[in-house]
């Protein structure tokens, strides 16, 4: 639960951050920002529950079905436009920052009486 919410939170800043580094990717207010990372979150479940499985992280496959997630959003997020080149380079942004900032949370180990 709390991976997902940390997710979430990174999805919406790194959608405002986006706007301002990757060309093709237009610029979102914060409102949009958050709409946005509620899209991508429930396209990218959608996209988990036909896989079977987490396509993030996963390579190429990772990579491709990250920007096709955040081009698929812009459907349906109004003010969000974006390039497929601005949708794969937001992609490449997206697998970096998930490689120095993790968003898997596992529960801390219990600690059982000696």
């Amino acid at each position: 639960m709390l991976g997902s919410i940390v997710r979430f939170g990174m999805s919406a800043f790194m959608l405002l951050l986006l706007g301002y580094l990757v060309p093709g990717f237009s610029r979102l207010s914060p409102v949009q920002a958050l709409l946005g990372a509620a899209v991508i979150a429930l396209l990218g479940f959608l996209l988990e529950s036909v896989a079977g499985h987490n396509m993030y992280g996963r390579g190429v496959a990772g990579f491709a079905s990250t920007a096709a997630v955040i081009y698929l959003a812009q459907f349906l997020v109004l003010g969000m436009h974006v390039t497929v080149l601005g949708a794969l380079l937001a992609a490449l942004f997206v697998g970096v920052v998930d490689l120095f900032v993790p968003t898997e949370f596992s529960p801390r180990p219990s600690r059982s009486p000696r």
